[in-house]
């Protein structure tokens, strides 16, 4: 009886659980109808719905706003991940697209005679200590070697590399010179950042070259074994000594000379070589092209009849150089101000640009005419081709780290110069804030009914005041016009 009473108690239970979901059901309905009135449900649900409805209505515009404004909203996210036709290059491009290595800048300043004055005279670091780092381990690589171990001289001027302080710096150079009167490393630090111009820093340079001079005569009797050393550890020094750039020292100087036949040929030797391109490369070959066009070109007379071989040469120079780089044509224009040129730079960079543009712009201005040429074809390229850096028609794809390591290379108080990008229309800029305000509008309205009601009728009562005024006195001076007329004899004769 025990277990018949246990079985039956086990079975109602299990019959009671699977219809449990009809009580709870029952039991939900009526907390709904006894709460329908103190909650007032019913304005609850209706404002439920229309939540909904103005999610689905700002959703929708929201949508229309992202698919008119793809090509200038994009441009405000620079870093973001590039497209699949963007990525379909590979071997050596690919590897360069993802690296972004920093070349030694072949023209830059002296530390003490104009870095340090710019600092002294504006109080804002003209180098940052990531370039700076930079140089210290080129000067180790390029000043130093396994034969100077254990000699006193060398091993205090290597401490004076490493050495970020500058004073301590210049200590242990003067410590070295001491020792060593023909310690040519310790003349370059000095001649680098001691000397407080130009003219002395020359002079410190030539004692380092003529103490150079005198180690090498010395080291005559090394000439046979460097004779026969191998080929593949003399092909190890090359790196070291070609990221001097003199190629672009030399095109500079010719130009600062106007001798623009022998840049020429200078560029065309290096085509020959298949050497790293560079702005001043790109540039440098645009700015031949265009002081041929310049002169005559006129853009009136181009859409009349169109461009010249000549002319449409020099357009594609431009083109080609605003691909490789397209942030020197803003320093160039003076469209941003020029700063010092970093020690070191990024290829396509805005470091580049700005080593580029400090040396080169007074070429550009000139010769007649070429700025000109290039502001209109800088302004119709991003104007008719958006992110032309990105579909990569001349180049691998522009790399996405140059943002980074820039900021790195370059002064924190410089506003870095960030591509790809697109400046926004206004119109867009009006459409979408305009967009945005409705619907803000629409969702307080439909929160705070009453003061929104009371604060849309403060302005129109603003707005009708002086019209109501304007209509009454306009009302008031015909009326007294109309007296005045019948009041004269000559209405009442025609009465």
């Amino acid at each position: 009886l025990r277990f018949f009473m246990f079985d039956q108690l086990k079975s109602w239970i299990t019959w009671s659980w699977t219809y449990l979901w009809v009580l709870w059901f029952a039991l939900v309905m009526a907390v709904f109808h006894l709460l329908h009135v103190p909650v007032k449900l019913h304005e609850l649900i209706q404002q439920a719905t229309s939540s909904l409805v103005s999610g689905i209505i700002l959703k929708y515009c929201s949508a229309y706003v992202d698919s008119l404004a793809t090509n200038s909203l994009s441009s405000w996210f620079p870093n973001q991940t590039r497209t699949d036709s963007s990525n379909e290059n590979t071997g050596s491009e690919a590897e360069e697209s993802n690296e972004c290595k920093v070349w030694r800048n072949s023209m830059c300043l002296f530390r003490g005679a104009e870095y340090e004055r710019y600092t002294n005279m504006t109080g804002r670091e003209a180098l940052s200590y990531y370039d700076m780092n930079l140089s210290a381990q080129d000067h180790q690589n390029y000043f130093l070697c396994s034969t100077d171990a254990g000699k006193f001289e060398y091993e205090t001027m290597q401490t004076a590399w490493r050495e970020r302080d500058p004073k301590l710096r210049l200590e242990l150079a003067h410590k070295a010179l001491a020792h060593n009167q023909n310690c040519a490393t310790a003349l370059i630090l000095l001649a680098e950042e001691e000397c407080k111009t130009v003219f002395e820093a020359e002079q410190k340079f030539k004692l380092a070259l003529k103490a150079a001079e005198d180690n090498f005569r010395k080291s005559h009797s090394l000439s046979y074994g460097l004779g026969i050393s191998s080929e593949r550890e003399s092909l190890h020094k090359f790196p070291t000594m070609y990221v001097a750039n003199v190629y672009e020292n030399l095109i500079e100087t010719l130009l600062e000379m106007q001798s623009y036949g022998e840049v020429q040929s200078i560029l065309t030797r290096y085509d020959e070589f298949n050497l790293p391109k560079s702005a001043t490369i790109y540039y440098t070959t645009a700015l031949l092209k265009v002081r041929l066009v310049a002169e005559r070109f006129s853009p009136s007379v181009a859409l009349k009849k169109g461009l010249t071989p000549a002319e449409m040469s020099a357009v594609e120079a431009i083109h080609k150089a605003l691909e490789f780089n397209p942030h020197v044509p803003k320093y160039l224009l003076e469209m941003k101000p020029l700063i010092l040129p970093p020690e070191h730079i990024l290829k396509r960079g805005d470091s580049e640009a700005i080593a580029y543009s400090f040396w080169h712009i007074s070429h550009w201005q000139r010769v007649q005419g070429a700025l000109d040429m290039l502001r209109g074809t800088f302004e119709g390229t991003f104007r008719a081709v958006p992110f032309h850096v990105e579909k990569a028609h001349l180049f691998y794809p522009y790399p996405a780290c140059t943002e980074a390591t820039d900021r790195e290379l370059l002064p924190s108080w410089h506003e870095l110069s960030v591509y790809p990008r697109k400046e926004t229309p206004s119109s867009l800029l009006f459409a979408s804030g305009l967009a945005f305000g409705i619907v803000i509008l629409m969702i307080l309205v439909h929160q705070f009914p009453k003061p929104a009601t009371e604060l849309f009728n403060l302005p129109a009562q603003w707005f009708i005041h002086p019209l109501k005024q304007t209509y009454e006195a306009v009302d008031k001076f015909f009326l007294h016009v109309f007296s005045q007329i019948e009041q004269t004899w000559l209405f009442k004769m025609f009465i």
